[in-house]
């Protein structure tokens, strides 16, 4: 696997693939790779001939308060994993490459990114707009994935790329789980043992919303039951329990249509994020 820290190179190791007829997939990462990471490699290489993957910790996305300075960053490790999954191309920028001196602009999705994280993290999906308009800019992909974990920001990309005509395929995998239901994520290494037993009240909380939802139940009375028992179980706060349209975003009072159950919620300084899907069932 080639490892590539300045964009002239990349695009010499790009162009040569282009010329090969090779198709090209990029999996955009901020590093700290897990199982999650590695599904989206993974259906990369059934996509696409060639796999890229970019670890980059954006600092347009986090705010003054948020975890940037002790988000984890393990390049090394991150490195032979990616090398074992296939991955053909390991792009790290440093900051001066991705925003070099007098960088001054800003992608702005409306729409698809207000509310819910949108909502909560001001200026957040204007930092993962211009960062993945430009890995899309800089690696020229054929295909790129996203978990629907952050199924908020897959909605924000697949919208740029419709208004910017992009030539790239967004690609949304789903959500990987532990075994204990906890969606895997980079920040649950924050969590110790008691924190991380006590976190597995999100997905709980939500399979049981969602079940209650499906089967006709009122739906804020689901929503305000999921936000008692992340509380009941030692969350310190729940920033938000809603139900979106699956396509839209758009709130959802009524179960009318497909749908998402998602919820953002902190335990011990550490912030969560999960969805589920919620589909109406058929009469009878």
């Amino acid at each position: 696997m080639q490892i590539v820290r300045q964009l002239v190179p990349l695009r010499e190791a790009i162009a040569a693939w282009r010329a090969e007829g090779k198709s090209v997939a990029l999996v955009p990462t901020m590093g700290a790779l897990h199982a999650g990471h590695m599904a989206l490699v993974a259906e990369a290489k059934r996509k696409a001939d060639k796999v890229v993957a970019s670890l980059f910790v954006n600092p347009r996305q986090f705010s003054p308060s948020e975890d940037l300075a002790r988000y984890p960053r393990r390049e090394a490790s991150d490195a032979r994993m990616l090398e074992a999954e296939g991955c053909a191309l390991l792009w790290v920028p440093p900051a001066e490459v991705m925003y070099p001196d007098g960088f001054a602009s800003t992608i702005s999705v409306a729409g698809v990114s207000e509310g819910l994280d949108g909502g909560v993290r001001p200026g957040h999906f204007d930092g993962v707009a211009t960062v993945v308009a430009k890995l899309f800019n800089q690696v020229r992909p054929d295909f790129a994935l996203f978990g629907e974990k952050d199924f908020q920001q897959l909605h924000v990309v697949r919208r740029m790329v419709a208004d910017l005509d992009f030539p790239v395929e967004v690609v949304g995998v789903p959500t990987q789980r532990d075994d204990d239901g906890l969606a895997l994520s980079s920040r649950n290494t924050y969590l110790d043992p008691a924190s991380r037993a006590a976190a597995r009240a999100l997905p709980r909380a939500l399979g049981e919303a969602a079940e209650t939802i499906e089967t006709g139940g009122s739906v804020a009375t689901a929503l305000d039951t999921a936000i008692r028992r992340m509380m009941e179980a030692g969350f310190d706060s729940v920033d938000y329990v809603e139900l979106r349209d699956a396509i839209t975003l758009d709130p959802v009072t009524t179960l009318d249509a497909p749908a998402r159950l998602l919820a953002a919620a902190r335990i011990a300084g550490t912030r969560l994020i999960d969805n589920l899907q919620v589909v109406p069932r058929p009469a009878g």
